[in-house]
């Protein structure tokens, strides 16, 4: 299973994404802005998924959103 950002790119653990896209996130008041920079993903079982940390929350994003720095 190999994991790819919107344009392709292939993730790994660890890798630095830039969101493509304004974002709610259920649960928090915060809305993830395009073009934050979140550092240090997880890839998921999944390979439509990754993990982060968004300040304090664990949360989980679709790639479609992300594009690799």
């Amino acid at each position: 299973m190999d994991t790819k950002d919107s344009n392709g790119n292939l993730l790994e653990d660890g890798d630095n994404v830039h969101v493509t896209k304004d974002l709610k996130i259920k649960g928090m008041s915060k809305t993830l802005k395009r073009g934050n920079v979140i550092k240090n993903i997880r890839l998921t079982g999944s390979p439509q998924e990754v993990e982060c940390r968004v300040g304090k929350a664990q949360i989980v994003l679709k790639t479609q959103f992300l594009k690799k720095a």
